[in-house]
Order: C-alpha cells, then sequence, then structure tokens
C-alpha cells in the first residue's frame, strides 16, 4: 500500500512538472518557436496588457525572455518597466501569465552603477562590485549578493546579467574600471567574489550570468557607441575567472562581449567570431551553459553591421541568445524581423537547422533547471 502511494506521488508530480513547461520537451516544435526562444527583448511599459506587442511577442511568437530597464534612453525619460517593488512584482506576474514557455525575466542588477532597482524606486541600497572587492571581505559579499538575490527573487526576476568578472587591468576604462563594476585587478579576487555572488543566486533559484566573455576590462572606449579595440591590451589572464566558474559549475549563462582584437579576427568583434564564442570558450574551456550576446543594438555592431548580416554572423559564431533591448533605438516589431531573418538563413543553409535545434535545446535544459 506504501508503495502504490509513493508511486501515485510520484506520477503526480512527473505531471505537474510537464504542465509547468508544457513544451519544454516537445520532439520537434516548430522551427519559428525554436527561433523565438532565442530573444530576449526590451519594452516599455510599467504594465501589460493583452493588446500591447511585447504580450504578443510572449504568447504568439514565445519569445524566449524580456529584459527591465528603469531608464528609457531614447526618450531620456525614466518611463520605462520600474517605479516600485509592488508594482514590478505585478508586471513580472503579468508578463510570465501570458507565456507558455517558463519566460526568462533578466534585469541588469550588478549594484552600484549598473542598478536599474534604485533606492528612489523603494528598493534597498546595492553596492557596487569595485565596493566589495575593496572591503575583500566574504562575509560583506555574501551579505551582498544575498541582498540582490532575494529581492530579485521576490520579484519574480530569474535572470541576473551579473557578475561581471571583468578582470580591472585598465581602471581607466570608460564602461568597467571608471564606473565600479569590475571586483579587482586581480583574477583571484575577481573568482572569489563572483563566485560567492553566483552562489548566493543559484541558492535562490536565480540565473546568473558571467560577463562579459572573453574580458571587457581592458579597453579604452565603450562598445556601447562604437568599436572597443583590446587588440594590445587584452591578456590572458582574463580567461581566468570564466575558466574557474565553469570548471566549478557556476557557469549557467554567459553574455559576449563586443570588443575587438585583431587577434582573433581581423574583421569582427567577438560575438560575432566563431573561433572565440565556440572554440575558445566551448571547446577549450568546456562551457556548456547558454551563451547570450550584449545587446545587438549596441554601437559597436549598428554602426559597422545591418540587422541581418549582425544575426547571421552571432548565431554562426555560437550565440544561443540574442538581447534586443530596445533601448539605444526602439523597434516593437525587432523580434518579428529576426525571426523572418533567421527563417530565411536556415532555408537558404547559411544557417544550419542544426543550430537552431542546438541553441533551443540548450535554452530548455537550462529553463528545466530553473
Amino acid at each position: 500500500m506504501l508503495r502504490f502511494l509513493l508511486l501515485l506521488l510520484f506520477l503526480g508530480f512527473t505531471s505537474c512538472t510537464k504542465a509547468d513547461t508544457p513544451n519544454a520537451n516537445e520532439a520537434s516544435p516548430e522551427l519559428e518557436t525554436m527561433i523565438a526562444q532565442m530573444l530576449i527583448i526590451g519594452f516599455r511599459g510599467f504594465e501589460v496588457s493583452e493588446t500591447d506587442w511585447i504580450v504578443q511577442d510572449i504568447r504568439d511568437r514565445n519569445i524566449g525572455g524580456i529584459i527591465l530597464f528603469d531608464y528609457d534612453v531614447p526618450s531620456r525619460t525614466s518611463e520605462r518597466n520600474v517605479k516600485s517593488p509592488e508594482q514590478v512584482r505585478n508586471l513580472v506576474s503579468q508578463l510570465k501569465s501570458f507565456s507558455t514557455y517558463p519566460l526568462m525575466v533578466s534585469i541588469d542588477q550588478e549594484g552600484g552603477r549598473v542598478n536599474r532597482l534604485k533606492e528612489r524606486f523603494g528598493f534597498p541600497v546595492f553596492v557596487s562590485h569595485a565596493a566589495i572587492g575593496q572591503r575583500n571581505d566574504t562575509t560583506f559579499t555574501r551579505q551582498q549578493a544575498d541582498k540582490i538575490a532575494t529581492t530579485l527573487l521576490d520579484l519574480g526576476i530569474n535572470v541576473n546579467f551579473a557578475p561581471v568578472v571583468d578582470v580591472n587591468t585598465n581602471p581607466q576604462n570608460p564602461v568597467i574600471g571608471r564606473i565600479e563594476r569590475s571586483f579587482s585587478a586581480d583574477p583571484n579576487e575577481v573568482i572569489t567574489h563572483a563566485e560567492i555572488f553566483s552562489q548566493r543566486h543559484l541558492r535562490k533559484g536565480i540565473i546568473p550570468v558571467l560577463k562579459h566573455f572573453p574580458g571587457h576590462g581592458s579597453a579604452w572606449n565603450d562598445s556601447h557607441y562604437g568599436m572597443a579595440d583590446v587588440t594590445e591590451t587584452w591578456q590572458p589572464l582574463e580567461l581566468e575567472p570564466y575558466r574557474y566558474m565553469i570548471e566549478t559549475g557556476q557557469a549557467p549563462m554567459i553574455m559576449s562581449a563586443h570588443i575587438f582584437n585583431e587577434q582573433w579576427s581581423t574583421e569582427h568583434p567577438a560575438t560575432l567570431v566563431y573561433e572565440v564564442m565556440t572554440t575558445m570558450l566551448r571547446d577549450e574551456l568546456g562551457f556548456e551553459g547558454v551563451l547570450v550576446s550584449d545587446d545587438m543594438q549596441m554601437g559597436a555592431i549598428t554602426e559597422y553591421y545591418g540587422l541581418e548580416q549582425a544575426v547571421l554572423l552571432a548565431v554562426n559564431a555560437g550565440m544561443d541568445m540574442l538581447i534586443f533591448a530596445n533601448n539605444s533605438v526602439y523597434d516593437p516589431e525587432i523580434s518579428q524581423k529576426v525571426i523572418e531573418i533567421i527563417k530565411g538563413y536556415v532555408a537558404s543553409g547559411d544557417i544550419k537547422r542544426e543550430r537552431i535545434e542546438q541553441a533551443y535545446e540548450r535554452i530548455q535544459r537550462l529553463k528545466a533547471r530553473f
């Protein structure tokens, strides 16, 4: 009798798990659905309804995720996604309610300058990575990481584009060192604090995303506005945090860097280079998780590439997910455009269907885990 009851409990649990993710185990989903799962899209709105385009993207196109911001760059206003804890919690709940697949709800919540959940909106104070590194106290690091992870969990946000594991080799770097986004110039100290940061997120069921591979710390300019050339400054030690976190199983997701190094490619930034994103990251370092691009609408991409070419190169380089933050330019039709672009390349053979299936399978494994 006891065995029978245990069997019923097991079958009931299994059924609930499958019902929670009805499409995650499809043998052969539609190509368009697999492509849509590769997209993370930004939008405007403190709340959403069935008529909003982002809801149509989620409900009808099955996009893989969304990204939240507190400030809208194109309009130069705070009319974006964050107004208060209760409002964000309700927004996230609304977004998830429209999704058939588990929805990645993501945010850049590093602390310090890159801090979407600000004190003025009613959130706690979150210190920067640099402040954590300067304190160099693992108890303090754990407290700060717990504070971020607990806040995200309460809101329903399940992906944090943090920690930054860029080594601070150039303190004058305008997008890393000067705005206090690196833990340290010592890769071992970066590892110490990044490991704690990731562990506390993983314990709360939040996906931490290491960034920016293969290392943005030495750049002299900002890839948001143009190409950041690290040919003369990048060092192999910048790979060490990635190597350690991958080997210890604490890197479920990694974000690429739009940095240029002619030693890797004489034509393209790292995000678009197979030898960096597949040969180096996967074959040499052994990464098996989900690889996500930095925002594909940043200047390092848009100033040099059309949308079609950028998407083609990124997917073939090894990107499993592409971010279109809609916070440099704003295009409500971006997901439709990208889906059609990739479908066209699959039809022509320029992108192999197997590459799309590979990305889809990695995304679903990650979603099932969390």
